[in-house]
């Protein structure tokens, strides 16, 4: 007994070796998280920073000392042109709230018949959706242009929206998703209980399927939200303009009106709240084993 437990002892202390030995080598890698975040916060912080100061503060005082022009500069940006921003701002909201819920709709109907139906040409499928995320958004921006303008869609909101509808890896994500969440025992079950497919598919598989929609749904809207290539292409008419190419236009007016500056700093913060908003409220539906328990 003794024997065993002075074995017991030595393994232990042996554990609390090793560990005492590779701990700093554990702090490297919580260092170069930090690094890494650093890095991509300090733009955030820059543009927080620079979007309080007056127009006669923004290139004279020192670069992270607040100021204290930011009620002016939101005052002025929502009176520019008449409350342009505000256009802006809810074409923003239509591109990105409507193409990220129709994509995700798209998305999650197709990777559900992808996981758990078996088909003539479904590999194929599947593999010309690899192919597809591997096809950067710049490459296609010409060619949908050329298309729409054949049909006569060219600057219209429908020239923005109907791109982003069909999304590659939303498909891909939404088949690995119900391949995980949505066991084909639960399926055959409602099949026995007498439920059609598509009463399986809205009653079953979607409920399962809802944390890994609310991802898809929010990487579509930040890519939707941020995207600059597409509505640049497509619109002419500034009334339809999203916040991303609207700023722009401001952008290039500011080398001949530097006080635009401000209003476009002011603007580009302003443009990320909403989504911090959007993942603070969210985040709550990112829920993992959803289906524990639901076979038995």
């Amino acid at each position: 007994m003794m024997t065993g437990i002075t074995a017991t002892a030595r393994r232990r202390h042996r554990a609390r070796a090793r560990g005492a030995t590779g701990r700093p080598w554990g702090v490297v890698p919580t260092a170069l998280l930090l690094v890494g975040a650093l890095y991509c916060l300090f733009p955030v912080l820059w543009v927080l920073v620079a979007a309080t100061k007056s127009p006669g503060e923004l290139f004279t005082t020192a670069t992270l000392s607040f100021g204290t022009g930011f009620l002016d500069n939101v005052r002025q940006l929502f009176a520019y042109r008449d409350g342009v921003f505000w256009l802006w701002a809810g074409n923003t909201v239509l591109y990105a709230g409507g193409g990220a819920l129709l994509s995700t709709a798209v998305s999650a109907v197709s990777g559900y018949a992808l996981a758990k139906y078996r088909f003539p040409g479904r590999n194929a499928i599947f593999n010309v959706l690899i192919g597809g995320i591997l096809v950067p958004a710049v490459v296609l921006a010409v060619p949908q242009y050329l298309l729409f303008s054949r049909v006569g869609l060219a600057d219209t909101y429908w020239a923005v929206l109907l791109p982003q509808i069909l999304n590659p890896y939303g498909i891909y994500l939404a088949r690995v998703y119900a391949a995980a969440a949505v066991p084909d025992s639960l399926l055959e079950a409602g099949r026995i209980d007498g439920a059609g497919e598509a009463r399986l598919m809205a009653r079953v598989a979607l409920p399962l399927m809802v944390p890994g929609m609310v991802t898809i749904f929010l990487f579509q809207f930040v890519a939707i939200w941020n995207n600059f290539l597409l509505p640049f292409i497509m619109l002419g008419d500034d009334g339809k303009f999203p916040l991303t190419v609207g700023l722009y236009t401001l952008l290039a007016a500011g080398a001949n009106q530097p006080a635009l500056y401000n209003l476009i700093l002011t603007g580009a913060l302003l443009s990320i709240v909403p989504l911090i908003a959007l993942f603070l409220t969210m985040q709550r539906y990112w829920r993992t084993d959803l289906s524990s328990g639901a076979v038995k």
